[in-house]
């Protein structure tokens, strides 16, 4: 039933409380203006003399185009709040990102250099409080000084200070909940701790720095003299900690690679469970075939090919999104489709070193939060043997690597194109790790090590320790050897699923990952959030 509201007894009395309360809403937008205006025009020019976007700015762009962004305790730090922090030095709010709603958490440079203060802390633990709630992914655009230290013994040690905010991250990361930072600016002390929680990181090349301690501290603590990139800038992060995923040479590229994630890699339906995101889709032949893979490998598997070669004739429009590609660079990993089906590629370049099977071990772990299928590519010699890749933890990576492998409950798919030797045909999901299938092509070989290595071992040990394991001449034990580690043989004993024709590649991984669609989800519970290894 309509409602019908009554006539007005006195339109004068009625006109007059109109201006009062159109009055009182003027000042509201006022106030909100200010707000918004964060640390004022001066600050906004001086940011944009940088190059940079403010925080709303960067919201702006990050949101569906034409969408509405609800905007959480704008007036947060206000006069009534102690100093006078415009919104707290942070926005938070929820927005759409390709029709999915998101939190967004984005410190305002403008306002005493995004630094934390007791309100900002309040404000984005709220924020995360309603994302969690209602499992909403959070995206972090951090630009910030750190905790303010005048202040830090109202925001540093208690249950719900500084740090709830990482321990926040952690749990809503292991329940599924995806976590990406974008970082525009300077991530000092617990700050570099939001884009290292996260389970995907962007850094903009010019202004983005990730450290525990800035230059003064390090100078302070230990005499050190360094400038803010090389103690913690792209390169730094991208080559050798490995603590960012992609880099950008701006604030909006940066912006573009995470609203990429969410579309992709993170997009998930948690009515759906683990097969989510990986249903058949729209899909677009490769622009590439087999005969320009034919035409880039060699002869035999000791001759290195990049896997990118295979990938561009298999998956859908030849669209690979790679994921650290700077760091551990022996193991490719990505995003792609097949046919439709949404998948994370593994593939080898070369031996696994300790970077290589730390990025492996992320990158399983982000598919699993995904729910999406893995596919594994392989060509590989092994692991890295020798003192240096001893003393840098390769047994101790390595075993994290393949614990991810073996608890990693989605569908498993492996392609075996080259060389399959040693511990690196288990790391890459070989038969003994229990995924869904193994295809293996004919140039492939699969065994502890190749021939020619296994000869010098046995050489090595000797006669009287090799129990007279060797009567035959290196020819003959070569030979031997190598017709056991052949594909022929390997399928013959039912180690693949299916010796395949490589122009079959497409079809066949298709339709083993469509096969998989219907699993079960597991009954309980095995992912245990992203951990940076």
């Amino acid at each position: 039933m309509r409602i019908v509201l009554p006539e007005l007894d006195d339109p004068k009395a009625a006109a007059e409380l109109e201006a009062y309360h159109q009055e009182l809403e003027d000042k509201l937008r006022q106030r909100l203006e200010l707000a918004a205006a964060g640390g004022g025009a001066h600050r906004i020019a001086i940011q944009h003399q940088r190059g940079k976007l403010t925080a709303r700015q960067r919201i702006a762009y990050l949101q569906d185009q034409g969408s509405v962004f609800l905007e959480l305790s704008a007036l947060a730090g206000g006069e009534d709040g102690g100093p006078d922090v415009p919104s707290g030095g942070l926005v938070t709010g929820v927005l759409p990102v390709h029709g999915r709603l998101c939190m967004v958490v984005a410190n305002d440079q403008t306002v005493k250099a995004g630094a934390y203060f007791p309100i900002t802390v309040k404000k984005h633990l709220r924020a995360q409080e309603i994302a969690a709630q209602n499992r909403l992914p959070c995206v972090y655009l951090v630009d910030s000084a750190g905790a303010f230290l005048p202040r830090q013994a109202e925001l540093f040690a208690d249950q719900q200070h500084f740090g709830r905010i990482f321990y926040n991250q952690a749990h809503m990361s292991s329940q599924g909940i995806p976590q990406l930072a974008a970082v525009h600016g300077h991530c000092t002390a617990g700050g570099a701790y939001i884009p290292a929680m996260s389970d995907y990181t962007v850094m903009v090349k010019t202004h983005g720095r990730i450290f525990l301690g800035g230059p003064p501290l390090v100078k302070a603590a230990t005499g050190e003299e360094v400038s803010s990139a090389e103690l913690g800038g792209y390169q730094i992060h991208t080559q050798q900690s490995g603590l960012v995923d992609a880099v950008s040479d701006t604030d909006e590229q940066a912006l573009d690679k995470i609203r990429a994630a969410l579309a992709g890699p993170f997009q998930r339906d948690d009515h759906r469970g683990w097969r989510t995101g990986s249903e058949p889709g729209d899909t677009i032949q490769p622009h590439y075939n087999i005969t320009d893979v034919y035409r880039r490998m060699g002869k035999t598997y000791q001759q290195r090919l990049d896997p990118k070669v295979v990938l561009a004739a298999v998956v859908d429009g030849s669209e690979f999104a790679e994921f650290k590609p700077a760091y551990g660079p022996t193991l490719v990993t990505g995003w792609a489709s097949i046919m439709g089906i949404p998948v994370g590629v593994l593939a080898n370049y070369g031996v696994l070193h300790a970077a290589s099977a730390q990025k492996a071990t992320h990158f399983i772990d982000l598919c699993v939060a995904a729910g999406r299928p893995l596919v594994f590519v392989q060509n590989i010699p092994g692991f890295m043997v020798g003192q240096a890749a001893e003393s840098s933890g390769i047994a101790k990576y390595g075993a994290m690597m393949v614990r991810a492998v073996a608890v990693a409950q989605v569908p498993k798919v492996t392609l075996i194109i080259g060389g399959s030797f040693g511990a690196g045909n288990y790391a890459m999901c070989g038969r003994a790790y229990g995924g869904d299938y193994v295809f293996t092509w004919p140039g492939a070989r699969i065994g502890v090590m190749g021939a020619q290595q296994a000869w010098s071992v046995m050489q090595a040990i000797g006669p009287a320790a090799a129990a007279g394991e060797q009567p035959d001449g290196a020819a003959e034990f070569q030979a031997r050897y190598e017709r056991t580690t052949c594909p022929y043989y390997a399928t013959a004993q039912l180690w693949d699923d299916g010796l395949i024709a490589p122009s079959t590649t497409r079809q066949v991984l298709a339709a083993a990952l469509a096969s998989t669609l219907t699993k079960v989800p597991p009954a309980y519970p095995t992912h245990k959030g992203i951990v940076r290894q």
